[in-house]
């Protein structure tokens, strides 16, 4: 039987439960496609450290609830309508000010080492896909769609836009999907890399939710390793990855989850691990 905790977090703008070691953290505001506020934005900071750091949490599930994964920041609440606080701000305030709020934002979720998914039920756009791009698999509906969306409003970037669109998809893609600010099908989306699979809409939720299951079920720490190897294959030469590849695997020999994954493969049986 599912067990299922409700995790508060502070706002109807965000939901989040833990079921069977998936966190599901839901953006809730569709009559405004999920775009980020000054009340659901932090809040979602608070869930991605909380949850990242919760030892009863396998994996992290990011969606949206209705029709929309993201639609970025509050376009409404720009220029002349941003708040009054902020406008008095210096221009060096205001950097650091964003800085901080990227760093706890994407910044955070590309650095919990636990796998992280992004289902999008439909559109991504600026700040939105920069969210979705920040988790390590992004699973669409067929009717979804992406779009950078900053030449719109004559913006260039944030959230770190640029760095994790070139390395998903190649600097020639990203700058066509920055300079034109397209909208890009779910299916072109698969196509170029940018989502890992297109499921059909009525079936996105469950398939997302089957695959986090899946994940959050294997054994924690090697999980933890291959993402670290993973990340280090963007930073480090081919000798040094190598190296801290082997270092880690050797680790593992010695962890009590190896021990029942060769014990349940000798037995042919399912392995049952516990994250030691």
């Amino acid at each position: 039987m599912t067990h299922e905790i409700k995790i508060e977090t502070g706002t109807d703008e965000l939901l989040c439960v833990i079921r069977d070691r998936v966190a599901v953290i839901t953006l809730n505001r569709p009559d405004a496609r999920n775009s980020l506020s000054d009340t659901l934005t932090p809040a979602l900071r608070t869930m991605i450290r909380t949850c990242g750091e919760n030892p009863e949490v396998g994996v992290l599930l990011v969606t949206g609830a209705g029709k929309a994964f993201c639609a970025g920041g509050n376009v409404k609440g720009m220029g002349a309508n941003r708040d009054p606080k902020k406008l008095e701000m210096s221009y060096e305030d205001k950097v650091a000010d964003l800085q901080e709020r990227q760093r706890l934002l994407t910044g955070a979720l590309a650095s919990v080492r636990k796998p992280t998914i992004a289902a999008l039920p439909g559109p991504a756009v600026g700040a939105g896909l920069a969210i979705a791009m920040a988790c390590d698999i992004r699973i669409a509906a067929q009717s979804a769609f992406i779009s950078t969306g900053y030449l719109r409003v004559a913006l260039s970037g944030d959230y770190g836009m640029a760095w994790l669109l070139t390395r998903l998809v190649g600097t020639s893609r990203a700058r066509e999907l920055m300079f034109t600010s397209e909208k890009v099908d779910a299916a072109r989306c698969e196509q170029i890399g940018l989502v890992n699979r297109v499921v059909p809409d009525e079936t996105l939720q469950d398939e997302a939710f089957a695959l986090a299951k899946s994940m959050a079920e294997g054994p924690t720490l090697a999980l933890r390793y291959m993402k670290d190897n993973l990340d280090e294959a963007l930073q480090f030469d081919f000798a040094t990855a190598r190296d801290h590849e082997a270092e880690r695997l050797i680790r593992l020999t010695t962890t009590a989850d190896h021990k029942e994954a060769v014990q349940a493969f000798i037995e042919k049986r399912k392995p049952v691990f516990r994250g030691n």
